[in-house]
């Protein structure tokens, strides 16, 4: 399986550093702690709410010594914020999603706003799959498909948090086990999820997770991003540029067809930078497609560079995942309310989500997202921030 490249501490060092932590218990709000060497870095615990059957939702602020923040909350262990410095030095949220808990919960005013999606992102078609001579239904939610784990998915789940460091970095590591028939699935799947805030003005992610039965995982990161800042009007005018000479074509409910097919001469191709609203207007719907990226799986390499020009802000995303699935916030229809009260309106936001293939557990010429007992899922993105 993939390697995992994420930083990890020492037993020893976790003890004192959770021993420090928790000798506020009681607290709503926890002292900064300082990372050693670096000391305008550090890591805040907030409560953030509390669900409907009284379980408390814990806020992970985490800062860099350049202003950058991030802030995870432990409900479907979800990016909340994300502040990041323009040409001239001036902050901006540039994810989109709520100021309360309560936004998150509302089904209808949360698609996916900043969360790890799972067991399986993107869609399986019909929720069928067979595995070992198995056939396996899934919940749907997606008219007849399954998209981002179910009706009931990593995102609305509660994971437990804790705080980790290292010399460079803050972070917070997120677990979560989903039991076997958990909207389906075969297993019990233990997952852990590790935000590092580094100093080199990265956000990285990574993941791990393994298995008592053979299943399908396919984890991924699903914040929104408009780097002039959320709710500052659509990103149509955002520069990209994808690393990939192929994409996987979809049918009318946007599950591919099997084909790979290259970019070259159409309007997905984004090999050299090109706005965003460039051919939008003749792709069906606008842009919800995976695109398949160069170097192939296990290599950690750029898959998308993003530009704002008014800003100046850009954002490259690196990952190990074979593919990378850019989605243009066509859904967004003005109807959902978000931070300090902006309206997100169509094409607000755009996802780009590494993982592996859509409906790879029905199609066998794509990489298997099968993990079986023994062996260890592990996955790396990485969202570096910068300007022009």
């Amino acid at each position: 399986m993939r390697k995992n490249r994420g930083p990890y501490l020492s037993a020893a060092i976790m003890a004192v550093i959770l021993a420090s932590f928790f000798s506020c218990k009681g607290e709503k709000t926890a002292p900064k702690e300082k990372t050693e060497g670096l000391i305008n870095m550090d890591i805040q615990k907030q409560s953030f709410g509390r669900l409907p059957d009284g379980s408390e939702v814990e806020a992970y602020t985490l800062t860099n010594s350049h202003g950058l923040k991030a802030r995870i909350m432990t409900y479907g262990a979800t990016l909340t914020s994300l502040e990041v410095p323009d040409r001239s030095g001036k902050l901006a949220d540039i994810v989109l999603g709520h100021d309360s808990l309560d936004g998150y919960i509302d089904i209808a005013q949360n698609p996916y706003f900043g969360s790890i999606v799972g067991r399986y992102a993107n869609r399986i078609a019909k929720g069928r799959f067979t595995l070992d001579g198995v056939e396996y239904q899934l919940t749907t939610n997606n008219g007849p498909n399954h998209l981002h784990g179910g009706v009931k998915g990593f995102d609305k789940v509660l994971w437990k948090g804790e705080p980790v460091r290292e010399k460079a970095a803050v972070g917070v590591k997120l677990r979560y086990l989903s039991r076997d028939g958990e909207q389906g699935y075969p297993g019990n799947l233990s997952a852990t999820v590790i935000y590092w805030l580094t100093e080199a003005n990265e956000l990285k992610i990574s993941y791990e997770a393994e298995t008592d039965k053979p299943t399908p995982v396919n984890l991924t990161h699903h914040s929104y991003f408009n780097l002039a800042g959320q709710g500052e009007g659509d990103i149509l005018g955002h520069e990209l540029t994808l690393n990939a000479d192929h994409f996987t074509p979809v049918d009318e409910g946007l599950i591919p067809t099997g084909e790979i097919r290259p970019v070259t001469g159409t309007p997905w191709d984004f090999t050299i930078p090109k706005a965003i609203g460039a051919e939008i207007a003749v792709v069906p719907g606008g842009y919800d497609h995976n695109f398949v990226l160069r170097d192939g799986e296990g290599t950690l390499r750029m898959a998308a560079r993003v530009h704002e020009p008014t800003s100046g802000r850009v954002m490259e995303i690196y990952t190990i995942e074979p593919g990378i699935q850019f989605y243009s916030g066509n859904f967004l229809d003005g109807t959902i309310t978000g931070k300090s009260g902006k309206v997100y309106r169509k094409h607000y936001g755009f996802c780009l989500e590494p993982q592996h293939f859509p409906d790879s557990p029905n199609n066998p010429g794509f990489p298997s997202t099968i993990l079986r007992p023994g062996q260890k899922y592990t996955s790396l993105t990485i969202h570096k921030f910068s300007t022009k």
